[in-house]
């Protein structure tokens, strides 16, 4: 009798947009939200550019949207200083990149929601959305947005293609990449390619609505603002992350299409790219110790 054969079971993977990676153009991205990882990030994007230029690629072009103002609450854990007081962050954080590497990236220091999109609608016009906001609502409102802009616009040159979202708690933080639509996929015999990666407000949003709970006031001061968030998640969560769009650029390719960091354990955590779309990945929490009682609400 003979035995039957197992199936190799494919490793899945997404295979980038061919116009990312040999564009005559540069790529521009839209980063939205300048605050504590959106300033860490940016920082990186002038990194990304500067490498994927000398690698003869056009590089990036970057829009920067954020209406906020630099606070007394901001220096430390976000990319400001005293002399930067009073200023919109978009402006500040898109001045001293452009003087430090040499860009000519744009900072709209307006929200990037509906009605700047219909007063403006090149705006949305971006290959790669990156979303560093703090309520479960703007990413509703943007992942609405860019399926809107894409079913009008899907033609145009410069039309939404990937969306790269950062959250993050005190400790606990997240990135993930989604597809705003499906990306055309070539045959392979290797592997197993995967055509569209969920967006984090279809696959995820249970998990956010619940997570839109507790005192969002404004911190007036550093002090204040470090008992709300640790003092390094954001510049850790860009940088992961920033090490992850890289691979999409240099790579071509994606296996893992995003994170969750637990930087209390210190603990990383990738979700991997599947066929079927589902990840079946929990939230990294701290440990607990048996002799620590848990705070009164």
């Amino acid at each position: 009798m003979k035995t039957p054969k197992l199936k190799a079971v494919k490793t899945a993977v997404h295979i980038v947009e061919k116009t990312l990676l040999n564009p005559y153009n540069p790529i521009v991205v839209n980063l939205i939200g300048a605050g504590g990882t959106g300033s860490q990030f940016l920082t990186a994007l002038g990194r990304i550019n500067h490498a994927l230029i000398a690698l003869n690629h056009p590089g990036l072009s970057v829009r920067v949207f954020d209406d906020d103002k630099v606070e007394e609450a901001n220096l430390g854990r976000q990319l400001f200083s005293t002399a930067e007081l009073g200023l919109h962050k978009a402006v500040a954080l898109v001045n001293r990149i452009n003087l430090f590497f040499g860009t000519n990236w744009k900072a709209i220091p307006e929200k990037y929601d509906l009605k700047t999109m219909q007063d403006e609608p090149e705006l949305a016009m971006a290959e790669i959305t990156i979303t560093c906001v703090d309520t479960v609502k703007a990413r509703f409102e943007i992942a609405d947005l860019l399926s809107k802009v894409y079913a009008s616009r899907r033609h145009s040159y410069h039309h939404p293609l990937y969306w790269m979202d950062f959250g993050n708690s005190r400790d606990i933080g997240q990135c993930i990449i989604s597809t705003v639509a499906e990306i055309e996929q070539p045959a392979s015999r290797k592997f197993e390619v995967v055509s569209r990666l969920p967006l984090v407000t279809d696959e995820f949003k249970e998990l956010l609505k619940s997570s839109e709970k507790g005192d969002r006031t404004p911190s007036c001061s550093l002090a204040e603002a470090i008992t709300q968030q640790d003092l390094f998640i954001n510049s850790a969560l860009a940088n992961l992350g920033a090490s992850l769009l890289w691979q999409l650029f240099s790579e071509g390719m994606l296996f893992n299409r995003g994170f969750f960091l637990n930087l209390k354990d210190f603990r990383t955590q990738p979700i991997k790219v599947t066929p079927n779309e589902v990840n079946n990945v929990k939230v990294l929490k701290p440990k607990r110790l048996k002799a620590q009682t848990p705070k009164a609400a």
